[in-house]
């Protein structure tokens, strides 16, 4: 196929993109907006409370040029996740879109069952601007093989050696930096696929994760793309721009200073205590919940719903010896509640801050909330939505993010002007 033949099938291109959580199918809207000025990010899955094959068929249904779709999939049992996966791919909308299945970076979850159920897949984890690095195969953070590091601490099982380890038993064929980097590279994707393999491409730069998107389109419209963030920006990078829709009408002036803003920090990771601490020396006031009395106890909210009048409002889950991986489901589904007593109880609209993928699904299951439009990205990974009822949403990964991560995010939902 000619370039321009190329350029003119990829043009009209419809991307239907599949995520294991909630902070992940954001950051992938975010990355591949800009090649289509609108999508749609809709809540379903296996963990969803929409448990019914013809619900969740129904939110599958693709009307826009973009939809990702959250398979809340990443602590499912792996036939689960599977399932979740041929069942989107399955949908109507689907089979004439490109697949991109969005993987955590650090490979944590389903990802040899998302990957065995796609069919012809490239996979490429990395995500560079993250520190997520592969070379030789090998899964690195920060330089460092990811199963020498502490990153998956909050796991119940240990970190993979190399991608082809995790993806164990299925048949990979290690795609190397200096074939990423060469003239080489589709026909390596093209004899992995061709002989039954899935191409596990290194990459250390966005360049290099252009070259593998680049190459992925040219192999043919039924092969899939898996990998990171990083990668979906690359498919953005790739495609054609389209004109952006007419913006929406403006909303009246100083509508959003009646809102109330709550942050809910559902993560393990040690950058997220000066996260807020960073937060509340702006004004905001900070909950933090006792672990051991979250749960087995409603926490008592008076006086979290009095200083929500009055300033932004930050929850945390604090255990003075860390949180047991077993327990942390349960723990993040009573942070989730808690955050739904307060938001059902305060006396106006609540946007909402909720970091870590898990946590963010949770409270939005918990506050019903079945879709929503992304609008932007605030700093890399922190997406901004909006919910059908209007009021703002803001994911991001737990493991995202610099000391002043909630400070922007916060400025961006309240400008600091504001009094």
């Amino acid at each position: 196929m000619g370039e321009k033949a190329r350029h003119e099938a990829i043009s009209g291109l419809h991307v239907h993109a599949l995520a294991d959580d909630l902070s992940g199918a954001a950051e992938t809207a975010a990355a591949l907006l800009p090649a289509f000025g609108t999508g749609e990010l809709r809540l379903a899955g296996a963990g969803s409370a929409d448990s019914s094959p013809k619900t969740r068929d129904a939110h599958i249904a693709q009307e826009s040029a973009l939809v990702v779709l959250d398979l809340d999939s990443r602590h499912a049992p792996a036939e689960a996740a599977a399932d979740a996966v041929r069942r989107a791919l399955r949908a109507p909308g689907a089979r004439s879109a490109r697949t991109f299945l969005k993987v955590d970076s650090l490979l944590r979850g389903n990802v040899a069952a998302t990957v065995a159920a796609a069919g012809p897949v490239v996979l490429a984890p990395a995500l560079p601007s993250g520190g997520r690095t592969v070379r030789d195969g090998v899964p690195r953070l920060d330089g460092v093989p990811l199963h020498r590091g502490d990153s998956w601490r909050a796991e119940t099982t240990a970190p993979p050696a190399t991608v082809a380890a995790l993806l164990d038993p299925l048949a990979c064929r290690i795609v190397p930096l200096a074939t990423v980097r060469s003239r080489g590279l589709d026909a390596a994707l093209r004899a992995g696929l061709d002989a039954g393999e899935i191409p596990v491409c290194d990459a250390e730069t966005d360049a290099d994760l252009d070259a593998v998107a680049a190459a992925a389109l040219r192999a043919g419209p039924e092969v899939r793309l898996a990998g990171s963030g990083g990668l979906a920006a690359a498919l953005g990078r790739a495609l054609p721009r389209r004109p952006a829709p007419e913006p929406p009408a403006p909303e009246a002036p100083g509508a959003d200073h009646a809102h109330a803003l709550l942050v809910v920090v559902g993560t393990a990771e040690r950058t997220a205590r000066e996260q807020v601490r960073h937060l509340a020396d702006t004004g905001a006031r900070h909950f933090p919940l006792e672990v051991a009395e979250l749960l087995t106890a409603d926490p008592d909210l008076a006086p979290i719903t009095a200083a929500l009048r009055r300033a932004p409002v930050v929850l945390t889950a604090d255990a003075a010896d860390g949180v047991d991986p077993a327990r942390s489901r349960t723990l993040v589904r009573r942070l989730a509640d808690t955050a739904r007593r307060v938001v059902r109880g305060a006396d106006r609209p609540v946007d909402l801050v909720l970091t870590g993928g898990e946590t963010a699904r949770r409270v939005l299951d918990a506050l019903d909330v079945r879709a929503l439009t992304p609008l932007t990205q605030i700093h890399h990974g922190a997406v901004h939505s909006r919910t059908p009822g209007g009021t703002s949403v803001v994911t991001r990964p737990g493991s995202f993010g610099e000391a002043d991560s909630l400070v922007r995010i916060a400025a961006h939902l309240r400008p600091p002007t504001e009094g």
